[in-house]
């Protein structure tokens, strides 16, 4: 008596792999990376799938589809990828393949028979020829019959070669297919993985096949034997995990593939992989499979990167495989020293700034993780030691790029607030002092980064466990790469020669004062302070270099350090706070000088304003200097002694033990000759400035200058100016378009900065700005006529201090010179515009200035004389008549009874 076979007993697996629409790579279990078996269906064949080029087949070429073997393929794929399943093998002669029918579900007696489904979609062929027949089989054979009869699949009419893929299995250039697509999304399915942040895939509906490695990560590779294939004696750690846990993931799933660009080493692409259930880069690295790498960070969009880098510092925290032991190599920087918001006062280099904190101290920072431009091309002697740079090097000036990157940083931030993240302080080393190295923000702009995108700077490379790094490093580098693509600065093909600027010695300077003092003002930059009074300066109109000394005035010397063979030096009294305050002022910024002489060593002597304040004067009026003799003969005489006088009174610094002698009282002489003269002259007044000065035209020649602006238009309409063909500079007379009725006039131009220009209307006496595109070359038929408006101030009168009043006193002042005037000459002022009267009529009793004082719009000045005036005494009583009934400005009284001597108003 025979025992009854027991039915085989199903045993439980998970599908990794559809290799066909016959065939299954199982995994046992889930975990570590388990054993695999290969299934093949019993009893049913399904068509061939396409073999790439030098696949591991008979032959190694290329092979096609046969018709229907993709839908069999994706009808198992969708069913069973990542699923468990029950399985049953069956016993077989042939030891290298194993055969069995696999079920879908958790119990045998209810589970689908994978097998069956197949056959019943006409996606698989009964064998019928040479088997034993079996329940099963038969089974099979109907179902198959069920099929043909209904036209499903295979069995269907439809052409076959509509069922056949066109599969692309290498690009001819991949470069330009990534371009073309690049951040685009493809649907796609992961065919292989090759490590844990390399894949090789299907880009649907067209089938390209490529191989993508996993943009801003890098998994641990495995080391190939002689055949290309991984060797398994050289075991790398966390390899074999890895590429488990994308396998698991993602191996033959739907995802999409964004392409961002091309390694150039292999001609791999470099993209993101994205899942339905999120980024497998974020979660390698969050595991500790995979590092940050810089170069393929770049592509990705920000809040992407900000991830990564998020998921790798905790990592890092948790110490994770790759970062097992990890201890971070950063100091700990906290509190106020991790993070402050300081002035920048100087641009020492194109990546090193000296800023001042809150409380007043100074420090050194750098630019965290970039380099400026630096010497190229150096020679070396005969040992390979770099050669002594030559005599007179100037690495602001000589080397390429870095004056421009000088210039960038300090119009930007000379003088502006800026937030200073530290980021790490990099230890002494080579000779060189700690550094601080910090990110800087400007109106939360990273200063850093400005400066690479414009191809000024270059970023430091560092390894991947380097945490001494910019906070804001992957944003540098994605600006480095831009620069880069578009050829910016040090990345340009050209090659860039240094700049070539002028030192101004003695000999040049001679030749040089004529040409200074015809342009009246020149800009300049500070390049160094010496002393309060003494400059270091660019000149960029002529691109040189000079020493320049402050005219007219005293100041004491600072101390100087030892230098070379000159030991160091004590300064004067106030020296070094002189020298501090013009520092404060002038350091790298933009100034205007005009030059007067030079001394014997080709020092240039004048004048210099910062915001159109005179340094002289303003270093005079804070008690720091005093009033040389040669102030007194200048210009600026009456702005120097006005100051020195305050600075006395206050008895600031140098004059904080002055006692101030006993003097006669010294009456003012009066700035006319001793009979006033009367000689009318008919005027229009074409302008009211708002310090009370006024422009006229003579009546006469009206007819003259209306004929000449009616030819220059007419020059201009024949021939119409190309826009932004005039290169504009300070002191040229050309042509602009005056912004009220779009009509050409002569002016010349006093600024040019920012594409806009101001300029003067030099027949009409007004200033406007005006975009440098609406001015134009003067032809120069029209250069030869003088100005026709005339610059006058009213005579022995001021406007009141009172901003109200003034401005009311201004609109008045425009009203009662609308029409045709009388203007009298009443004396001539040195330096400054002459003084004249203006009237209705030529009787002298409708004196324009005189109305408005007697309305109280207007104030005389305090002169005093021994001779008679009468026209001064004239304006005096309509004053005095004002005050007593207490019009507008004398609303509340006599306002000139408390004004004090410093204020300039007494004796």
């Amino acid at each position: 008596m025979t025992t009854p076979q027991q039915p085989p007993v199903p045993k439980r697996a998970i599908v990794k792999q559809i290799l066909s629409g016959d065939s299954v790579i199982i995994r046992a279990s889930v975990g570590a990376p388990p054993p695999e078996k290969q299934i093949n269906f019993s009893g049913v064949t399904a068509p061939k799938l396409a073999r790439r080029p030098g696949d591991a087949n008979a032959t190694g070429t290329e092979t096609k589809d046969e018709p229907w073997a993709w839908e069999a393929r994706e009808f198992l794929r969708k069913k069973l990828i990542g699923e468990e399943i029950l399985f049953i093998l069956e016993k077989s002669s042939n030891t290298n393949r194993e055969y069995g029918t696999i079920y879908l579900g958790k119990d045998i007696n209810s589970a689908e028979n994978i097998t069956e489904s197949l056959v019943s979609e006409g996606l698989a062929s009964v064998r019928r020829e040479g088997v034993k027949p079996t329940p099963e089989l038969t089974r099979l054979q109907q179902l198959e019959d069920a099929a043909k009869s209904a036209g499903k699949g295979k069995w269907g009419n439809n052409p076959s070669s509509e069922h056949v893929r066109d599969v692309k299995w290498s690009i001819d250039n991949m470069r330009a297919f990534v371009e073309k697509n690049e951040n685009k999304q493809f649907d796609a399915i992961i065919e292989h993985v090759r490590d844990g942040s390399t894949i090789r895939a299907f880009l649907l509906p067209d089938f390209y096949y490529i191989t993508v490695m996993v943009a801003g990560i890098r998994c641990p590779g495995f080391k190939l034997d002689g055949q290309g294939r991984p060797d398994p004696n050289q075991k790398v750690e966390y390899a074999e995990e890895a590429r488990y846990y994308v396998e698991v993931r993602l191996l033959q799933r739907d995802v999409k593939i964004v392409l961002h660009s091309v390694n150039n080493t292999n001609n791999n692409v470099v993209g993101s992989i994205l899942h339905p259930k999120g980024n497998i880069a974020e979660n390698l690295v969050r595991e500790g499979f995979a590092k940050c790498v810089d170069w393929s960070l770049t592509p990705l969009p920000s809040d992407v990167v900000k991830k990564l880098r998020a998921a790798e510092r905790q990592a890092k925290n948790e110490q994770k495989r790759l970062w097992k032991g990890w201890q971070s190599s950063a100091p700990q920087i906290t509190g106020k020293e991790k993070e402050f918001t300081a002035t920048v006062v100087e641009v020492i280099n194109g990546d090193a700034l000296q800023v001042k904190l809150a409380n007043g101290t100074s420090k050194k920072i750098f630019l965290a993780s970039i380099r400026p431009p630096r010497e190229t091309g150096k020679a070396n002697d005969d040992e390979g030691k770099p050669l002594p740079r030559p005599k007179g090097f100037r690495p602001l000036y000589d080397i390429p790029w870095m004056f421009e990157a000088r210039e960038y940083l300090r119009k930007k931030l000379i003088g502006k607030k800026v937030q200073v993240i530290v980021d790490y302080i990099q230890g002494a080393r080579d000779g060189f002092p700690e550094k601080v190295c910090a990110t800087v923000l400007s109106n939360s702009k990273n200063v850093a980064e400005a400066l690479v995108s414009k191809g000024l700077a270059t970023v430091v490379r560092y390894r991947q466990d380097d945490d001494q790094r910019s906070c804001r490093y992957d944003e540098l580098v994605k600006a480095e790469s831009k620069a880069e693509k578009s050829q910016l600065g040090l990345h340009s093909k050209k090659d860039s020669a240094p700049l070539r600027v002028t030192e101004i010695d003695a000999a040049r300077a001679k030749l040089e004062l004529a040409t200074f003092q015809r342009a009246q003002r020149l800009d300049a930059i500070v390049e160094f302070v010496a002393s309060g009074s003494r400059f270091r300066l660019y000149i960029p109109k002529s691109n040189s270099l000079c020493t320049f000394l402050l005219g007219g005035i005293n100041c004491p010397r600072a101390s100087r350090p030892a230098t070379g063979t000159l030991p160091a030096s004590e300064g004067e009294e106030f020296g070094d706070e002189a020298l501090q305050y013009s520092k404060e002022r002038c350091l790298q910024r933009e100034v205007s000088i005009q030059v007067d002489t030079h001394d014997k060593a080709g020092n240039f002597i004048g004048w210099l304003w910062i915001d159109n304040v005179n340094l002289s004067v303003s270093l005079v009026k804070e008690g720091f200097a005093s009033v040389h003799f040669t102030g007194e003969k200048s210009a600026y005489a009456s702005q120097l002694k006005q100051a020195e006088e305050s600075a006395k009174a206050q008895k600031l610094r140098r004059w904080k033990n002055h006692v101030e002698e006993e003097v006669k009282e010294k009456v003012e002489e009066e700035r006319v000759n001793v009979e006033r003269k009367v000689n009318f002259e008919e005027v229009v007044v074409t302008e009211i400035t708002p310090e009370g000065g006024f422009f006229v035209q003579r009546f006469a020649d009206g007819p003259k200058l209306d004929s000449l602006c009616a030819k220059l238009r007419q020059e201009f309409e024949a021939n119409p100016p190309l826009s932004g063909a005039f290169n504009p500079r300070k002191g040229d007379l050309c042509a602009a378009q005056y912004s009220v009725d779009n009509q050409w006039y002569r002016v010349k131009v006093e600024k040019v900065q920012g594409g806009k220009a101001t300029v003067y209307y030099i027949d009409y006496g007004n200033r406007e700005v005006l975009p440098t595109a609406r001015l134009a070359s003067l032809p120069a038929a029209y250069t030869a006529d003088k100005p026709f408006a005339s610059e006058y101030v009213m005579p022995y009168v001021s406007l009141p201090k009172d901003e109200e009043f003034r401005e009311l006193a201004i609109k008045f002042l425009k009203a009662d010179t609308s029409d045709k005037l009388y203007l009298n000459l009443e004396y001539k002022n040195q330096g400054a515009p002459p003084a004249a009267s203006l009237h209705k009529d030529t009787s002298g009793a409708s004196d324009i200035f005189r109305s408005l004082i007697a309305d109280g719009f207007l104030m005389v000045d305090k002169v005093k004389s021994r001779r008679q005036n009468k026209l001064l005494e004239d304006y005096r009583q309509a004053q005095d008549q004002a005050k007593k009934e207490h019009l507008n400005i004398w609303e509340y009284g006599d306002i000139t009874e408390d004004d004090a001597k410093e204020f300039g108003l007494g004796n």
